[in-house]
């Protein structure tokens, strides 16, 4: 799978669990948004990776690490 590829599965993962929260489908605490955007920043940091792009590996790192850790450490409401 080419590195194009594997970005814009990524971004369109980010974009379609952000569409799904403003559409209040999915909630910004919902296990699927997380997971969602866990992945999609994933994906999205290895295309920039590929490109060489490193402040967008980062961007996406921190965006997926912050995914990870509601994850993990669910909000206490």
């Amino acid at each position: 799978m080419s590195d194009q590829v594997v970005g814009s599965i990524g971004v369109g993962l980010l974009l379609l669990a952000f569409a799904l929260n403003l559409l209040k489908v999915l909630t910004a605490q919902s296990r699927i948004y997380l997971l969602m955007n866990l992945i999609g920043s994933l994906l999205a940091a290895w295309y920039a990776w590929a490109g060489q792009i490193y402040p967008f590996v980062v961007l996406e790192l921190v965006w997926g690490g912050a995914a990870l850790g509601r994850l993990l450490w669910p909000s206490k409401k």
